[in-house]
């Protein structure tokens, strides 16, 4: 029997941070967590539209990066389960925090909130990736689910 040789593609992954882990802001509490997300909000649309975006965070909750997942209208924005994980697993963070606002100012979760953060977590139990919290902010209040024990 003849073996046929086939031409394959090497895969390489890499993760070259231009700071140190040792300077990178560790989470440790959701208002430790308020305060970097809100300095990597924009101000000019954080009481404008509703945006989605999650924090990468290493196994000693370091941070790695800030994805900006999405950008949505007044009431509401998409946050996709799917892509929401496959840009963690592509950067191997080992937890995530899951964070939007609400442009009301009015920071308590909808029920769609409510249903959206549970199935993020069990997802995120099956690929061994902690989600750690779910903050939504205004500029001067946030509401995390974990201190709420909604998570």
């Amino acid at each position: 029997m003849e073996k046929t040789a086939y031409q394959l593609a090497e895969i390489e992954i890499s993760y070259k941070p231009a700071f140190k882990v040792a300077n990178r802001p560790q989470i440790d509490c959701a208002s430790r967590a308020y305060k970097i997300m809100l300095e990597n909000w924009s101000e000019d649309r954080i009481e404008l539209l509703e945006e989605f975006k999650v924090l990468l965070l290493n196994r000693r909750n370091r941070v790695m990066g800030i994805v900006n997942l999405s950008q949505g209208g007044l009431s509401g924005t998409i946050a996709d389960a799917k892509i929401i994980f496959a840009i963690a697993l592509k950067a191997c963070a080992s937890a995530i925090l899951l964070s939007h606002n609400h442009p009301s100012g009015e920071v308590s979760p909808s029920q769609a909130d409510i249903i959206l953060t549970k199935r993020l977590v069990e997802a995120g139990k099956l690929l061994d990736i902690q989600v750690l919290d779910h903050i939504i902010l205004s500029t001067g209040s946030y509401f995390s689910f974990k201190d709420e024990n909604l998570m």
